[in-house]
C-alpha cells in the first residue's frame, strides 16, 4: 500500500437504509437495534465502514432528509442510547460509522424555521432564504426536485421561502455566518461522540446565487443551473474543513449534483482542504429520457460505450489529484442488477457478479448498498398505491395528470425502472415471513422474490453473489495496485458495445478486467491472454480461450 494513502482510500463502505434494514421491535420499521443485531453479517462481508442514512428526529416527509433536530434520534429508530450502543459495538468490531449530514435544508418543523417564520426581524429569519414577491409572483420560476414550484408563500410575513425539494424542506442560508457556525458545532458534537465521518447530502447546492434580481435567473425553471457549484461553495467547504475535519480523523463524501471532473478536482483534491471524495452523477444520467422535460424518468438502458467511457473519464481525470467514490446504486437509485444487468432467473447472478467486478477493481472507495451484495432486484410495483416515495408519486401526477406528457402505463413502466422505492424495499434476510425483516407487515412491501434471494441462502453458498463480493473486498484489501495503480481501457475495445476491458497497473503488478456486458456469447481475440497470465477471479467455473459467455467477467494477473 502506498505509504501516503489514507485509510479511507482502501476502505469499502456498506450503506444501511435504517428504515428498511432490520426491525427489532415489531412495528414494521427498521431501527438502530436492528442494525446492531446484524453487525456480524456486515463484518463477515469484509467491509470497513457503515454509512447510515439519516437517523435524526424528523417528520419523515422525505424519509428522514427533513431534519427537525440534528442532535436527537428519531423515535421510530430508537434512542440516543441505542445509537451509542450501535457505535460502541461497531467500533469494538473495527467497523467505522459515517453519518448522513443534511445541511442544504432542514425540516419546516426545525426550531430555526419555526422561529424564522414568526417575523422579518426574528433572530432566525436570516437562517433561511426569504424573498419579496416579484410582480406579484415567486422570485423565480424554479421548479423543485419533487415537482411544483421551489418557492412557497408565507401569509404571515408576505414573503416567499426557497425549498429546492419539498415545501416542508426549507433551504438554509449559508451566507449567514452564525448559522454556519451552528452547523460546524453540531458536526463537532457528533465527531466528539465518536462518529467517523459524514456523507453530505446535496452539498454542492448550498451556495445560492448572489443576485436574485437577474432577469434570466428569474425566468428560468432550472434551479440546478444556478445553485449547483454556487459562487461560495468552496469557501464554505474550506471553512467547514478548518472548523471540523481538521480536528478529527474523518471520512467525508459529498453528494454533488451537477459536478464535473473539473469541479471534483476542487471538492476532492488530495490536498485535504475540502472533502475526501464526491458522488458524481454523470453515469447515473446515461439512461435518462431523451425528452429533457421527463428528466430521469425512462425505462431505457444505458449504452455500454457511454458507460465505460464515462467511468474512464473519471478514472483518468482524478488520478493522482483527487479521489473517486465508486457506486452503482444507493437509496435514491434503482437496483444495479435490474438497471445495468439482467435480473432474469437465468442471468441475475452472473450479471450481478460481472457488475461487481467491473466496479470494485476501479480506483476509488467502493460503496455497497444494502442487498446489492445479494443481487437484490427492483420490485416492479403494478399499482401506484404501492409506492411510498414522494418523488415517484409526485412525478406520476405531474407527468400523467397535469402535464399529460405520457400515459399512465408508460409512466408506470418508468417508475418500475427508476423509482427510489426499488432500493427501499426491506432487506431480504431469509425465506421466513416478511423476509426475516420483521414479524409484522413492513412499511413498504417486501420483494416477493425473497424466497429465493436472501442472505441466509447466500452466506452458506460458496458460489453466491454474496461470497463473490467477499472475494472482491478481500482482493482490494490485499492488492495495492487496486488502490494505487493506473487505469487504461484495453486498446481497441473503447467502441465495443459488448465488452468492457481495462488494465490496472503499478510498479509490481498488472491486472486486467474483462467483462461481457450482454446475454450473448462474444469473441475476445483482441485481449491476447497468454498461458502465463493467471486467472484470479471469475463468475464462471472455467475459462474459454477465445470466447466470453453471457455476462462473463474475468480478473487476470498479467505475466
Amino acid at each position: 500500500m502506498n505509504s501516503n494513502s489514507k485509510w479511507w482510500q482502501h476502505a469499502v463502505v456498506y450503506q444501511v437504509y435504517p428504515k428498511s434494514f432490520q426491525d427489532s421491535d415489531g412495528d414494521g420499521l427498521g431501527d438502530l437495534n436492528g442494525i446492531t443485531s446484524r453487525l456480524d453479517y456486515i463484518k463477515d462481508l469484509g467491509v470497513d465502514v457503515i454509512w447510515l442514512n439519516p437517523v435524526y428526529k424528523s417528520p419523515q416527509v422525505d424519509n428522514g432528509y427533513d431534519i427537525s433536530d440534528y442532535q436527537s434520534i428519531n423515535p421510530s429508530l430508537g434512542t440516543m442510547q441505542d445509537f451509542e450502543r450501535l457505535l460502541h459495538k461497531a467500533h469494538e468490531m473495527n467497523l467505522k460509522i459515517v453519518m448522513d449530514l443534511v445541511v442544504n435544508h432542514t425540516s419546516d418543523q426545525h426550531k430555526w424555521f419555526v422561529e424564522s417564520k414568526k417575523s422579518k426581524d426574528n433572530k432566525y429569519r436570516d437562517y433561511y432564504i426569504w424573498k419579496d414577491p416579484v410582480d406579484g409572483h415567486a422570485p423565480t420560476n424554479w421548479e423543485a426536485s419533487f415537482s411544483g414550484p421551489a418557492w412557497t408563500y408565507d401569509d404571515t410575513t408576505k414573503q416567499y421561502y426557497l425549498h429546492l425539494f419539498a415545501p416542508q424542506q426549507p433551504d438554509l442560508n449559508w451566507e449567514n455566518e452564525e448559522m454556519r457556525n451552528n452547523v460546524y458545532n453540531m458536526m463537532n458534537w457528533w465527531s466528539d461522540k465518536g462518529v467517523d465521518g459524514f456523507r453530505m447530502d446535496v452539498i454542492s447546492l448550498i451556495s445560492k446565487p448572489e443576485d436574485f434580481d437577474n432577469k434570466e435567473l428569474q425566468e428560468s425553471t432550472d434551479s440546478g443551473k444556478y445553485v449547483s457549484n454556487g459562487p461560495h461553495i468552496h469557501d464554505y467547504l474550506r471553512e467547514m474543513n478548518k472548523n471540523v475535519m481538521k480536528k478529527h480523523d474523518l471520512m467525508t463524501v459529498g453528494e454533488t449534483p451537477g459536478v464535473n471532473v473539473k469541479e471534483a478536482l476542487k471538492y476532492a483534491n488530495l490536498d485535504d482542504s475540502e472533502l475526501n471524495m464526491v458522488f458524481e452523477f454523470e453515469h447515473m444520467g446515461l439512461d435518462s429520457n431523451p425528452n429533457p422535460a421527463l428528466g430521469k424518468w425512462s425505462d431505457q438502458k444505458a449504452s455500454l460505450v457511454d458507460l465505460k467511457n464515462n467511468l474512464s473519464k473519471w478514472q483518468k481525470g482524478l488520478y493522482g489529484k483527487a479521489w473517486n467514490s465508486l457506486y452503482w446504486n444507493n437509496h435514491d437509485q434503482p437496483r444495479v442488477v435490474s438497471r445495468f444487468g439482467n435480473d432474469s432467473k437465468e442471468y441475475r447472478e452472473l450479471s450481478a457478479k460481472m457488475l461487481a467486478m467491473v466496479l470494485h477493481l476501479l480506483q476509488g472507495t467502493p460503496y455497497i448498498y444494502e442487498g446489492e451484495e445479494l443481487g437484490m432486484t427492483n420490485i416492479y410495483f403494478d399499482s401506484l398505491d404501492d409506492y411510498r416515495d414522494l418523488e415517484s408519486i409526485n412525478a406520476y401526477h405531474e407527468f400523467v395528470d397535469e402535464k399529460k406528457l405520457v400515459d399512465g402505463p408508460t409512466m408506470m413502466s418508468y417508475l418500475k425502472a427508476k423509482s427510489r422505492d426499488n432500493a427501499r424495499t426491506p432487506m431480504q434476510w431469509s425465506d421466513d415471513d416478511y423476509a426475516g425483516f420483521s414479524d409484522k407487515e413492513p412499511w413498504i412491501k417486501v420483494n416477493p422474490n425473497y424466497k429465493s434471494i436472501n442472505a441466509k441462502e447466500e452466506v452458506s453458498d460458496p458460489n453466491s453473489v454474496y461470497n463473490f463480493y467477499k472475494e472482491l473486498i478481500s482482493l482490494r484489501h490485499s492488492l495495492p495496485v487496486i488502490t494505487d495503480g493506473t487505469y487504461e481501457q484495453v486498446e481497441g475495445t473503447e467502441d465495443d458495445d459488448s465488452l468492457y476491458a481495462y488494465v490496472r497497473k503499478d510498479d509490481n503488478q498488472t491486472l486486467m478486467v474483462v467483462a461481457n456486458y450482454t446475454d450473448k456469447e462474444i469473441d475476445r481475440p483482441v485481449l491476447k491472454i497468454s498461458k502465463d497470465d493467471k486467472l484470479l477471479l471469475s463468475n464462471y467455473d472455467d475459462d474459454l480461450a477465445n470466447k466470453l459467455r453471457p455476462y462473463e467477467a474475468k480478473l487476470y494477473v498479467l505475466d
